[in-house]
C-alpha cells in the first residue's frame, strides 16, 4: 500500500498539469477572439526572425503560418498546436520587444524572484511568531501592540505604503535608495568578468568575491521588500493569532499543564504544531499573492523585472504572444509555489496527508 506523505505529494504533482490545461483552454479561448494574423505571431520564431524581415516577408511568413498552423480550424485543433509549441520552448515572438517571449521571460525572471523571496523569508517567520506571542498573551500589551500594527498594515495599499517609504528613508533621510544596485556597481555587474551564477545579486556578490556588491544589493532591497511583505505579514500574523487561541483553549493544553508542562512547552511544543495548517495554508495565498503584488513594487521602486513586461503588453502595440507568454509563466510560477508549499503542509502535519484535515 503506498504510504499517505507519498499518495499526497503524486496528488498534489498531478493537480499541476490538469490545473494549466483548464487555465490555458480559457487564455487560448480568449486569444480566439483575435484576428488569425494575430495569433501568427505566437509562431513568428518558427518561420526565422521577424526583426530581420521586411514588411512583405512578414506578411508572407504569417500566410505561411495560418496555413501551417491550421489558425482558421475549429478551437480544438489550434489549442493542442498551440501547446504544442509552448513544449517545444516556442512562445512566439514579440514585435514590441522585438525577441522571443520566453526568452524575455526568462531574463527578467531572477529580478523579480529575488524580491519575492526575501519577501517570503521575513513575512513568514515573523508573521508566525508575532501570530503564536499575540496568541499567547490574549489581550496583553504585545497582543494590543500586533493587531494595532496588522491593522495598520492591512488599511494601507501596497502603492501607498511604497511610497510613504520611499519619502522617508530616501528622500528625508536618505538611507535606502530605490533601483537594483548603485550606478557603479550596476555597470560592475555588467562587465564579462562578473558571473551571473545564479542572477541573483545578493547572491553572486558573494559568489564572485564582491561582497560590497552583495551589500549595496540587500541596501537597496530593505524598502521594497518591507513594503512587499507587509501586508501578508499582517495576514499570516492574524491567522496565527486566532489558531493560536483556539488551540490554547482545548483540553490537551490543559492537560499539558497538569501534567507539569511549562507555558514555553506547551506553546511551541503542541499548540503551535497544531495551529500550522491554517498557518501554512494562508503563507501558501500570500506568497502565490506575491507574486503578482510584486509588479507594482518593482514598477515603484524601478526594479527591472516582469513588471516591464506586463507594462509593455498593457500599453504598447497589441501583442498577443507576450500578454499570453507573460499569463502562462505566471500561472506555472504560481502553482510551483502552491504545491511546494501544500508539500510543506503534509510534512508537518499528518493530518491532511492523510485526509483526516482538508486544505
Amino acid at each position: 500500500m503506498m504510504p499517505p506523505l507519498l499518495r499526497y505529494i503524486l496528488i498534489r504533482l498531478l493537480f499541476i498539469p490538469i490545473t494549466l490545461i483548464v487555465i490555458t483552454a480559457l487564455l487560448y479561448g480568449f486569444v480566439m477572439l483575435t484576428p488569425p494574423e494575430v495569433r501568427a505571431t505566437l509562431f513568428l520564431p518558427v518561420g526565422g526572425n521577424p526583426e530581420r524581415m521586411t514588411a512583405e516577408q512578414i506578411q508572407r511568413l504569417t500566410e505561411r503560418i495560418i496555413r501551417e498552423h491550421h489558425l482558421n480550424d475549429p478551437y480544438p485543433v489550434q489549442y493542442v498546436g498551440w501547446v504544442a509549441g509552448l513544449v517545444r520552448g516556442e512562445w512566439g515572438w514579440s514585435p514590441v520587444l522585438k525577441q522571443d517571449v520566453l526568452a524575455a521571460l526568462v531574463r527578467r525572471t531572477p529580478v523579480t524572484i529575488e524580491l519575492t523571496l526575501y519577501a517570503v523569508l521575513l513575512f513568514v517567520p515573523l508573521g508566525m511568531v508575532n501570530g503564536v506571542l499575540a496568541g499567547w498573551r490574549k489581550n496583553r500589551i504585545t497582543d494590543h501592540i500586533f493587531r494595532l500594527s496588522a491593522f495598520t498594515a492591512t488599511s494601507l495599499p501596497i502603492f501607498v505604503l511604497a511610497q510613504v517609504l520611499m519619502a522617508i528613508f530616501y528622500v528625508v533621510l536618505g538611507w535606502f535608495p530605490p533601483e537594483r544596485l548603485s550606478m557603479e556597481n550596476m555597470l560592475l555587474v555588467r562587465l564579462p568578468e562578473f558571473h551571473a551564477y545564479t542572477g541573483l545579486v545578493t547572491v553572486d556578490g558573494f559568489l564572485n568575491g564582491r561582497v560590497d556588491i552583495s551589500l549595496d544589493a540587500f541596501r537597496h532591497l530593505v524598502l521594497p521588500v518591507i513594503s512587499l511583505s507587509l501586508l501578508h505579514w499582517a495576514t499570516l500574523g492574524r491567522v496565527t493569532r486566532a489558531s493560536m487561541i483556539e488551540e490554547l483553549g482545548k483540553d490537551y493544553t490543559l492537560a499539558a499543564k497538569a501534567r507539569g508542562l511549562s507555558n514555553q512547552e506547551v506553546v511551541w511544543k503542541h499548540a503551535f504544531r497544531n495551529a500550522l495548517t491554517p498557518s501554512l495554508t494562508s503563507s501558501a495565498l500570500s506568497a502565490a499573492s506575491l507574486f503578482t503584488g510584486v509588479f507594482v513594487i518593482e514598477r515603484i521602486y524601478n526594479f527591472k523585472g516582469i513588471s516591464d513586461l506586463v507594462v509593455i503588453s498593457v500599453y504598447e502595440t497589441p501583442d498577443a504572444a507576450l500578454v499570453l507568454g507573460f499569463a502562462v509563466y505566471s500561472v506555472c510560477i504560481v502553482l510551483m509555489i502552491m504545491v511546494i508549499l501544500d508539500i510543506l503542509q503534509g510534512l508537518f502535519d499528518p493530518r491532511v496527508r492523510e485526509g483526516i484535515l482538508q486544505t
